[in-house]
């Protein structure tokens, strides 16, 4: 007679399995037999060690392993039985009622997969990022790179402003007292580049060489300096030079020095333009794949099981101690780090993960071999060696594996935008180069 599994609430199910004792002491007097052909006990020859000893020295862990094993396989069989897939592990208990004289029972509890229902992708509404590339995002691109290269020359009575190399010395105290690394002569940053703290650059921007100015600067509660972090410093400044930038010329010889090596500016330019629209599609696509994800799990109303939740939670805490050991943070392995915290966007990537999977084998959006390599080949094309590159990602499997996903949630996206109500959303050059 199967067992009958019991439904509890939600995605919760029971059911209690029993293993024979005749059959658990079976199985643990053919291992002692399998063991005692090998076992070696002091005073006895391999082979010859009295059965009653064995009990003794191995008898207990070989019935733990026995009953384990036996109590896994029923367990199975119940589930086979019943058709149904479990999510996570279960939880065994003994069952301390109506346990049958020659049987050992155990209550089983566990979590199942949910039954995902795909929406009308109709219904769905979907925002499609949209950026335009023209000669106005090339040039700015253009002056972007021109400042990287940028000469500073110092001049009389210039007031210090963006883009600007200035020079000069400071010295702080906290509390009338110095500290380490607040101190420095003739340091040179440029202005506007973020390499200083906000409330310096704006104490800095609009001095001339020779004048002196002191300002309180608050360092933020989690600046690096944890001797400082919190805390407010008075500066004094002292600016010894301002230097303005001046750009190279679009010329032959600025083509060269970023790579083109005929020193063709409209090749340059031609280059230029193509990187740029290449990272547009990329970050607008991410963008409009947010926005599919979102559209997706906004209809998905099925109970997640909480033991892939717990999962999910586990990998992004062990992720986030491997970051911060690379960062080089001290005992990143024990810094106590809540599992908690990630628990709502763990739910939303569990469920986003069954839905998706669930479209992908109603719809056939599988990656194919071709669109794996096509991808392959457009990230290649951006390198010096695009081919080198090809033959890099199709000769290992991981990271062949990596662009199959990739592609796959580039056929959802564009089965939801074939199917859905899209709606075109403009987004300005700036903001879709801020982040991806």
């Amino acid at each position: 007679m199967q067992p009958v599994v019991e439904t509890l609430s939600g995605l919760e199910r029971r059911v209690e399995i029993s293993v024979s004792m005749a059959d658990v002491e079976k199985a643990v007097q053919a291992e002692l037999k399998r063991v005692s052909r090998t076992a070696k006990v002091a005073g006895f020859r391999p082979g010859k060690v009295p059965m009653s000893m064995l009990e003794r020295t191995h008898g207990a862990g070989i019935r733990y392993d026995s009953i384990n094993t036996m109590v896994g396989q029923a367990f199975e069989q119940a589930i086979i039985a019943s058709g149904l897939r479990v999510a996570g592990a279960p939880k065994l208990a003994p069952k301390t009622e109506g346990q049958a004289e020659n049987d050992l029972s155990f209550v089983a509890t566990f979590e199942v997969y949910p039954t995902v229902t795909l929406p009308d992708m109709g219904a769905l509404k979907i925002k499609r990022a949209v950026t335009t590339v023209g000669e106005a995002e090339v040039q700015r691109t253009v002056d972007v790179l021109r400042k990287q290269r940028a000469q500073h020359k110092a001049v009389e009575g210039r007031a210090a402003q963006d883009d600007d190399q200035v020079k000069l010395d400071f010295a702080g105290t906290i509390d009338g007292v110095p500290f380490d690394g607040g101190k420095a002569d003739d340091f040179p940053f440029v202005l506007g580049q973020g390499r200083m703290l906000p409330e310096f650059e704006v104490a800095v921007r609009g001095m001339k060489a020779g004048e002196t100015k002191v300002f309180p600067l608050p360092f933020p509660a989690d600046y690096g300096g944890k001797d400082v972090a919190g805390k407010t410093a008075e500066f004094t400044i002292t600016v010894k030079e301002v230097a303005e930038p001046i750009l190279p010329e679009l010329d032959a010889e600025f083509a060269k020095a970023l790579g083109q090596t005929e020193g063709d500016v409209d090749k340059l330019l031609t280059d230029i333009r193509a990187n740029i629209e290449r990272e547009v599609k990329a970050r607008t696509m991410a963008r409009t794949k947010n926005s599919v994800m979102d559209a997706l799990v906004a209809v998905a109303t099925f109970d997640v099981p909480k033991a892939l939740i717990d999962s999910e939670c586990e990998a992004r805490v062990a992720a986030a101690r491997a970051e911060l050991t690379q960062r080089g943070v001290p005992n990143a392995d024990k810094m106590p780090i809540p599992a908690d915290a990630f628990a709502t966007e763990a739910e939303r990537r569990v469920k986003l993960g069954l839905l998706v999977s669930e479209l992908v084998q109603a719809e056939q959006l599988q990656a194919k071999p071709e669109q794996v390599r096509a991808r392959i080949e457009e990230f290649a094309s951006s390198y010096e060696k695009p081919a080198e590159v090809v033959s890099y990602y199709l000769s290992d499997r991981a990271r062949r594996s990596e662009v199959e996903g990739i592609v796959l949630e580039d056929n959802v996206v564009q089965h939801a935008l074939a199917k859905a109500q899209v709606e075109d959303e403009q987004v300005p050059f700036d903001q879709v180069m801020e982040t991806k």
